[in-house]
């Protein structure tokens, strides 16, 4: 019976350090991860934002300075597509399809101090809404996306909002919106729908905008030091 309580109390020992030292594990400063979801276009070929929507997926990469501010490198891929249009801008029964590949580098705002839970600040939150904004590059092609030769290079502003949850100590899920407003106003490569208004000359926001919302998973790695050898936070 002695050998049994003895053997309890080892095993309840043993959990309970694993939680202590979980609760006082330094925090992560990378993640990597996988997102996908639905894209769409809006340009001089769609009405509006969700007239054609079709997949859009890739990778990203973020570094977090502080529990509120990050940076976030992401690679990605989307199919665009839009109605087809006569020489005297009516509209047909056929669509065309492009297939855009994008990278883009954003900082990104926490609202909350988000990260694992600390019991020396009460203030830090496995969940979290955020905003971001930066500058990225978009390759597309010529020949539309059957075809594609991807001989068109152009800067594009993404922007949007997203939302965090740490549901792990090293994983956590992420949802966002993003927004990107190219620099362009030919993404759609068909004559008649590249300046199809005839603005290009006098409105400098005359410009293809495409975005997406997507899900998806990332895994941390690249643990903090601590900030002394005692130090426990």
């Amino acid at each position: 019976m002695k050998q049994l309580k003895f053997l309890i109390a080892c095993v309840l020992c043993a959990v309970g350090y694993s939680l202590h030292a979980q609760a006082l594990a330094q925090p992560y400063l990378c993640e990597l991860g996988f997102q996908a979801g639905c894209g769409y276009y809006v340009g001089d070929g769609a009405e509006h934002i969700f007239m054609n929507p079709r997949e859009a997926y890739g990778l990203q990469f973020r570094y977090k300075f502080t529990k509120r501010w990050a940076l976030q490198v992401k690679a990605t891929t989307q199919r665009i597509t839009g109605w087809n249009y006569d020489e005297d801008l009516r509209r047909l029964d056929t669509k065309w399809e492009n297939q855009l590949i994008n990278t883009d580098v954003t900082a990104e705002f926490n609202f909350f101090r988000f990260g694992s839970s600390n019991k020396y600040d009460k203030r830090i939150k496995p969940y979290t809404p955020y905003i971001f904004l930066g500058i990225g590059v978009g390759v597309y092609g010529a020949n539309g996306y059957k075809d594609a030769n991807y001989n068109h290079v152009m800067a594009y502003f993404p922007f949007g909002i997203g939302f965090k949850w740490k549901f792990s100590d090293r994983a956590g899920l992420n949802i966002a919106w993003q927004h990107n407003v190219f620099f362009a106003d030919n993404l759609e490569n068909g004559a008649n729908l590249n300046d199809r208004f005839e603005m290009n000359g006098s409105n400098l926001m005359n410009c293809d905008p495409t975005g997406m919302i997507t899900a998806g998973m990332v895994f941390e790695f690249g643990q903090a030091k601590k900030p002394c050898r005692i130090c426990n936070y």
